[in-house]
């Protein structure tokens, strides 16, 4: 059995996820929501993410794509391809983490998507792919409010069409 691929991401109404390497607000409910779901989990993320987060993320078996990244990090694996994380991680869920270049890759192989979908738009020179060109629907969403942000944004889970 091959590994089940899921995508995690937090993104903009405008499909913005990043600007100049830095996620455009700071969501913490988001954060805890990330970790609730990731935790147990093998991830996998491209080299700006991995820079971005700045330390191997715990309880999760942390990998990350790259030709040029040659550094020893204790906790980190570096593979080459998301091919490579696919069949290193045999038939385990394997959550994408980003960034736009993993997602694009990612999306017409993934089982689910995890998204918080800010409903607000954000300056950014990074966006996620237009996930609604492939065969999801909406399983789960729940709504919320940030006090300190000023914004709504909603938890959702999507599911590949069988």
């Amino acid at each position: 059995m091959a590994a089940d691929i899921q995508i995690i991401v937090a993104l903009a109404d405008n499909f913005v996820i990043g600007n100049k390497g830095q996620i455009p607000w700071h969501l913490s409910d988001d954060l805890k929501h990330f970790k609730e779901i990731t935790t147990g989990y093998p991830v996998v993320m491209g080299r700006r993410t991995f820079e971005s987060i700045g330390r191997v993320l715990p309880n999760r078996l942390n990998i990350m794509i790259s030709n040029t990244f040659d550094n020893e990090v204790e906790g980190l694996v570096v593979l080459k391809s998301l091919s490579e994380a696919i069949d290193y991680v045999k038939d385990q869920t394997l959550m994408v983490i980003g960034g736009a270049a993993m997602y694009k890759e990612a999306l017409p192989l993934a089982s689910k998507l995890h998204l918080t979908r800010i409903k607000k738009s954000f300056e950014g020179d990074t966006k996620f792919p237009d996930f609604r060109e492939y065969p999801f629907e909406l399983v789960d969403s729940k709504t919320h409010f940030s006090e300190k942000c000023n914004f709504e944004y909603d938890f959702e889970t999507w599911q590949r069409k069988k």
